[in-house]
């Protein structure tokens, strides 16, 4: 699913909901909402009575059912475009619809998608079960596609890209190192040994403190050229 649909119909669920047309905000009720996030999170298309018992586990299958049917019916349809297909007992999302979570999860687009929409969640205000699934599955795609883009800016000497993106997955993850060799390694690139090392010895003390650990080879071998001076071993000891 890629950016340049000719209905510019939008799906947003990073930080909150939100469909727009043409860039225009369009309404969408408390029930749809539920059925576009539903759908769009799972990515494939789900039988009518797993889609009702899953938003509205609380009501008898009748009652769910009509309620997804009234759902259905008052669905917005942005230009005459239908944003989901229901036939055949499977309900799904149709193709004019551009998800901002897909964006990020296929490989196809991930490289072209901005820093800012790595650093968002899941509908962070809504309580729903199956959300609370996939934010977790999100979190750890958002770090490798942060690590990802920082690694690209790195290589095409975009320094202040490669630090934003690194420094982003280490918000995310404090005691993920992978994170913090990158943003030793920009910080070297652009010539600032001072400021690697320091990062170094504010990883090193992070994971002392946190988990009782040493950092991993991997990430003293970063700046291993600037360790082993007599003010780093009395630092050490």
């Amino acid at each position: 699913m890629t950016s340049s649909r000719p209905s510019g119909t939008a799906l947003r669920l990073l930080n909150a909901f939100d469909l727009r047309h043409d860039e225009q905000p369009v309404r969408v009720c408390g029930s749809a909402q539920r059925l576009l996030a539903f759908l769009a999170l799972n990515r494939r298309p789900a039988h009518r009575r797993t889609l009702a018992a899953t938003l509205w586990p609380d009501l008898n299958d009748k009652t769910a059912a009509t309620r997804l049917r009234s759902t259905l019916w008052r669905l917005p349809a942005p230009t005459g475009d239908r944003l989901v297909d229901s036939e055949g007992g499977q309900v799904r999302l149709t193709s004019v619809l551009e998800v901002d979570l897909h964006l990020v999860e296929d490989d196809a687009t991930a490289e072209r998608i901005d820093i800012t929409q790595l650093v968002g969640e899941i509908l962070p205000d809504w309580d729903e079960p199956w959300v609370d699934a996939e934010r977790e599955r999100f979190r750890q795609l958002r770090l490798h596609r942060l690590e990802e883009s920082a690694d690209r800016a790195l290589q095409r000497g975009q320094w202040h890209v490669a630090l934003q993106a690194a420094l982003a997955a280490c918000a995310t993850e404090p005691l993920r190192e992978s994170a913090h060799r990158r943003v030793m390694q920009v910080h070297l690139a652009e010539g600032n040994p001072g400021e690697a090392l320091r990062h170094y010895h504010t990883v090193r003390r992070l994971l002392r403190d946190e988990l009782g650990l040493p950092p991993a080879p991997a990430t003293r071998e970063v700046v291993a050229h600037l360790l082993g001076r007599p003010v780093d071993a009395r630092t050490s000891a």
